[in-house]
């Protein structure tokens, strides 16, 4: 069941969404809490930390919609709202999309768009679950070791697994937000911090959809890696999709205005993967090291905005199925050699 706050100081509202959502409510698809303004919307959060959804007004007393939807990222940043105005102009739907809302309808309500926007936000929220089960499952990520997994082990087994290490033939990808640094220095930090964690979710949502997981996020950059059968192709299937993804976002406009672009290296061959960190502190990042991570990693930092590179190794392995232009010799740092380097088009 999917629980969805409502919050306008209109006071028939409440009865209108009861009658018009009667079936959802008594099938157990839909319930609903209520609330006057943003601070009692707040409270009721508090209240109901199982709230998916938020429908909200703007023109509210004592804190308006606009304002109560920059502070849900700090009670969840799994809950997505939906503001439903009177105030459908182009500024109140820019800031409201840009403080995190995830749709905007405009008053009087058409309650048949507002029950296809709710499913359509139903099926988004859903996804977000199982994106970060699917992160919180994943052993790359668990980089801290504490007495919780010690429940699970004996300390020789403990010992054994920091142990271990292996060499697998994989693609390592780094992808990195450009001259995110810039927004960063004339944005507040909780803006900088929800724009960070927005691209974030599309960029690891697709990773995931090609059996992809992350290795880390390191600043405004991530760094994946891709196993198993047809890892480079996946790999730059992911590279591609999340360009694509990222480029439908529309421009920030804050302090400063901000269209994201991403750079993207890939490369793909033998790495030693296993535990790298201090045993005695029990604190350790389980992730892959060696000259094809660092390769991948001079590839990103080589590409311009939007551009995805590989080497002439990859190109040659996956010429026939992606096209591909020849960007010519590039001298990378520790490497005696000039790489040869591909971009990837589509």
């Amino acid at each position: 069941m999917t629980k969805i706050l409502v919050a306008d100081d209109e006071a028939d509202l409440e009865m209108l969404i009861k009658q018009k959502f009667r079936r959802q409510i008594r099938e157990q698809q839909y319930s609903f809490v209520f609330a006057a303004n943003g601070v009692e919307a707040l409270t009721r959060l508090e209240q109901n930390p199982d709230v998916d959804i938020v429908l909200s007004d703007i023109n509210m007393p004592e804190m308006d919609g606009l304002t109560l939807i920059s502070k849900l990222n700090t009670v969840s940043p799994l809950i997505k709202a939906i503001v439903v105005s009177a105030y459908g102009d182009m500024d109140n739907i820019r800031t409201a999309m840009n403080r995190g809302a995830y749709d905007f309808l405009c008053k009087p309500v058409n309650f048949e768009d507002l029950e296809v926007t709710i499913e359509k936000t139903i099926v988004h929220v859903g996804q977000l679950r199982q994106t970060l089960k699917a992160i919180k499952e994943n052993n790359i990520l668990r980089m801290y070791v504490d007495e919780t997994v010690l429940n699970f082990m004996n300390r020789r087994e403990f010992e054994t697994s920091l142990l271990l290490n292996e060499t697998i033939d994989a693609t390592v990808v780094f992808i990195d937000i450009c001259n995110f640094t810039s927004i960063s220095e004339s944005e507040s930090p909780d803006v900088v911090v929800q724009m960070l964690n927005n691209y974030f979710d599309i960029i690891v949502k697709e990773i995931i959809a090609q059996n992809g997981y992350i290795d880390k996020f390191m600043g405004d950059a991530v760094m994946a890696i891709f196993k198993g059968d047809y890892h480079l192709d996946r790999a730059i299937d992911a590279a591609l999709a999340v360009r694509k993804q990222i480029e439908k976002i529309p421009e920030h406009q804050g302090k400063a205005s901000f269209k994201p672009r991403l750079s993207i290296g890939i490369n793909s061959g033998e790495m030693i993967s296993g535990n790298i960190g201090s045993a005695n502190l029990r604190r350790l990042d389980y992730t892959v090291v060696g000259d094809v991570v660092n390769t991948a990693q001079r590839l990103q930092g080589a590409a311009g905005a939007a551009q995805i590179l590989i080497t002439e190794q990859s190109y040659e392995k996956v010429k026939e199925f992606f096209n591909c232009k020849k960007l010519g010799e590039m001298n990378f740092k520790n490497k005696a050699n000039a790489t040869v380097v591909y971009e990837v088009i589509d």
